[in-house]
C-alpha cells in the first residue's frame, strides 16, 4: 500500500478508537449540547419577552432570532471535549504506547479531530431537535439546510483543531478544561443573543469584527432563508484561518513532543 493509504487507514483506526469512547462516555458529549439547549432556555424564557419586544417583536421572534447563535455555541462548546480528550491521552502515557507502534504519525491528530467533529455535529442534532420543539420555524429550503450543515461542519473543523492545540499545551486535564472557555463563550460577545448594533461603542466594534459574528449571521439568514450578503464569505475565510491555524499549530506541538 502507498504511504498515503497507510495514512488514511491508520487515521480511520484512531477515529474508530476516539467514537468508541464518546459512545462508552455519553456524558461527556451530551455536555456539549446541554449548555446550549440551557441557555436556549434561559434567554427565551427568562428573557425572551422583553429582548423580544425591544427588538420590535416577542418570544417567538426572539426564539427565532436567538437559535442560530445557540447552535453556533454549540459548535465551539465541543472545543473543550476536544481539549481534554488531547490532553488526557497526552499525559496519561497512551500516546508513548502509539510511538512504539507502526502507524502513522499524523494518525493521532487526524483521528482525534474528525471523532470530535462527528460528535460536535451529532450534539448540534440534539441542540436543533431541541429548539423546534420549543417553537422555532426556518423557511430554509433543502438547499439553505445543507449550506448551514456545510457550514457548521467547516465552523467544527476550525475551532477543533485549535482546540486540539489547546489540549497539547495543557500539563493536566483541569487545565486543558478552561483553557476553551474563551472560545465557548466569545459569541456571547457578538451578534448570537443580541444584535451587535445595540452593544456600546467599544463592544459594539469588537463584536462586528469577531469571527463568531460573521458565522451567526451566515446560519442566521440560512434558516430565515434570507440574504446573507459577505457575512458568507467572511464566515469561510475566518474558518479557513482558524483551521490553518490550529492545524500548523497543533502539528507543530506534537512534533516537539514526539522528538522528546
Amino acid at each position: 500500500m502507498s504511504t498515503l493509504t497507510y495514512a488514511v487507514h491508520d487515521s480511520m483506526t484512531m477515529l474508530r478508537r476516539n467514537l468508541k469512547h464518546a459512545m462508552r462516555y455519553p456524558a461527556v458529549s451530551l455536555g456539549s449540547a446541554m449548555t446550549p439547549i440551557l441557555m436556549l432556555l434561559l434567554f427565551v424564557f427568562a428573557f425572551g419577552g422583553s429582548i423580544g419586544a425591544g427588538m420590535g417583536g416577542g418570544r417567538d421572534a426572539y426564539l427565532e432570532y436567538l437559535t442560530p447563535g445557540v447552535i453556533i455555541m454549540g459548535v465551539a462548546a465541543g472545543a473543550m471535549s476536544t481539549s481534554i480528550a488531547i490532553c488526557s491521552d497526552m499525559t496519561g502515557g497512551i500516546i508513548n504506547r502509539f510511538r512504539t507502534m507502526n502507524i502513522t504519525r499524523s494518525s493521532f491528530m487526524t483521528g482525534h479531530v474528525i471523532g470530535s467533529v462527528v460528535q460536535t455535529m451529532a450534539s448540534l442534532v440534539l441542540v436543533v431537535a431541541f429548539a423546534l420543539a420549543l417553537g422555532f420555524r426556518s423557511d430554509a429550503s433543502p438547499l439553505d439546510w445543507l449550506a448551514a450543515v456545510g457550514l457548521l461542519t467547516a465552523i467544527a473543523f476550525a475551532v477543533t483543531w485549535l482546540s486540539a492545540a489547546l489540549g497539547l499545551i495543557s500539563k493536566t486535564v483541569e487545565s486543558a478544561s478552561n483553557k476553551p472557555l474563551l472560545v465557548q463563550f466569545l459569541p456571547f460577545l457578538g451578534s448570537a443573543f443580541v444584535p451587535a448594533n445595540s452593544m456600546s461603542p467599544g463592544l459594539r466594534w469588537f463584536a462586528e469584527y469577531q469571527p463568531f459574528t460573521p458565522m451567526t449571521e451566515t446560519l442566521r439568514g440560512l434558516l430565515s432563508g434570507s440574504e446573507i450578503g459577505d457575512n458568507g464569505w467572511i464566515a469561510l475565510a475566518w474558518c479557513g484561518g482558524i483551521a490553518l491555524v490550529g492545524y500548523v499549530w497543533s502539528r507543530s506541538l506534537f512534533n516537539s513532543t514526539s522528538k522528546r
